[in-house]
C-alpha cells in the first residue's frame, strides 16, 4: 500500500524486508528490472541511489574544465610525486 505525501511516499515493508518503489519513481529513476542500486545510510535514512553503468558515466560530460597549462603542471607534478 502507497500513501503519498506531497513529493514523499510512504510503504510499507514487505515480509521479507522488501521494498517496491512505485511505478512513478522507478519510471523518473530509470530503474528497471534487475537494475543495481545503492543502499546506504545516513544518520536515520536509507537512501537508494541507481548504480549507472561504466558506459553512461563516460558518456555523461564533465562539469570541470581545465587548461592545457594547468594539465601540463599537473601531469608534471603526478609524475614528481610517482617517481618518489
Amino acid at each position: 500500500m502507497v500513501y503519498s505525501i506531497d513529493t514523499d511516499k510512504v510503504l510499507k515493508v514487505g515480509s521479507k524486508g522488501e521494498i517496491f518503489p512505485p511505478k512513478d519513481i522507478r519510471e523518473k529513476l530509470g530503474l528497471v528490472s534487475n537494475q543495481p542500486i545503492i543502499l546506504s545510510v545516513h544518520q536515520d535514512k536509507l537512501i537508494i541511489r541507481k548504480l549507472d553503468s561504466i558506459e553512461k558515466i563516460l558518456e555523461t560530460p564533465t562539469k570541470i574544465s581545465i587548461s592545457y597549462h594547468a594539465l601540463k603542471q599537473f601531469r608534471k607534478t603526478l609524475g614528481e610525486n610517482f617517481e618518489k
